[in-house]
């Protein structure tokens, strides 16, 4: 049967609290490992996990796994890719995973970045991203599935960062996810978007109060996505300059991107993201060895829940 186009209207945006985790390192440990790391996640209480798609682990069977092994906790795509797969195996996926883990698989949308799709997948980027999402979202929800269906509405969220495809994400989900963000692009999010929207951007997080150490690693970090046109031409949107993106970013742009320092300093930053807009905050957690799960860090973040505050009321 052909699903209805999802709108703010008829799909409620999920309840995520304050703060989940953003993390690549489980795709590099075995599954095993993974799944347990994130039942720990969920006894802590963070309220969502998000799992990328690049070059690692497939989402939908990685979040199948992922769900599989854990209680409350929401996983989320951040993000599937739409130039990966067709839109009815997206929505198939969708409803399949909907189905099997009632309100607890959040469907991240995303155009990638030409470099990625370009080289990687078949087709073309093109030089209208909004114009293939919207496409996209329409054979999405004309598509037939006649698969169970799931007990509660489905939900998804877009990759957004301009207006037009912030604007989108609240007419055609229920928010947006937002990535490679500083604090002020939270609340142009939030004006674009209207009151009633998901927001969830995504903070990266060094863990470290020496100046040096934790900028050299947020640097490392960042070299990649300055180089990605779809976040310096949104970073030049918000007023950051060319002496500010180059050589891996100034100190002011890094520690815009990257929240470094105590516990505290980090708790400061996740509060100025809700107080700016977000509804949620995913930690993506730095440190010096990719390959192993920060864990240590996953559990002193944990203490910091219960004193986080929703966005303001309107």
């Amino acid at each position: 049967m052909a699903l209805p186009v999802i709108s703010a209207e008829d799909a409620c945006a999920p309840a995520l609290g304050p703060l989940g985790i953003w993390s690549y390192q489980l795709d590099v440990q075995p599954m095993a490992v993974a799944q347990k790391a994130a039942a720990e996640l969920d006894e802590l209480g963070f309220g969502a996990l998000w799992v990328p798609e690049a070059l690692a682990r497939e989402p939908f069977a990685n979040t199948a796994l992922l769900l599989s092994a854990t209680d409350r906790l929401t996983v989320a795509t951040g993000i599937a890719g739409l130039h990966c797969r067709t839109a009815m195996t997206m929505n198939a996926g969708w409803q399949t995973l909907s189905e099997a883990f009632p309100g607890r698989f959040l469907l991240g949308v995303g155009v990638s970045h030409q470099s990625m799709v370009d080289g990687n997948h078949q087709g073309r980027y093109g030089n209208r991203p909004y114009s293939t999402m919207v496409d996209y979202l329409d054979r999405m929800d004309a598509g037939i599935f006649m698969g169970a269906a799931a007990p509660v509405a489905p939900q998804r969220v877009l990759a957004a960062l301009g207006p037009r495809m912030l604007r989108l994400a609240a007419r055609r989900g229920v928010g947006a996810h937002t990535y490679f963000v500083p604090v002020e692009h939270t609340a142009v999010a939030r004006e674009a978007m209207g009151r009633d929207a998901l927001l969830a951007p995504a903070q990266t997080v060094v863990l470290d109060t020496d100046p040096g150490r934790a900028r050299a690693l947020a640097r490392k970090f960042m070299r990649l996505y300055l180089t990605l046109p779809n976040y310096t031409n949104n970073l030049r949107r918000l007023g950051w300059g060319d002496d500010d993106l180059a050589g891996g970013g100034s100190d002011r742009l890094v520690d815009a991107i990257v929240a470094w320092g105590s516990l505290e300093q980090i708790a400061a930053r996740v509060q100025a993201h809700l107080d700016a807009g977000a509804d949620h905050v995913c930690v993506q957690v730095l440190t010096p060895d990719p390959q192993t799960l920060p864990q240590t860090e996953w559990r002193e973040l944990a203490s910091i829940i219960p004193a986080l505050r929703a966005r303001p009321a309107a």
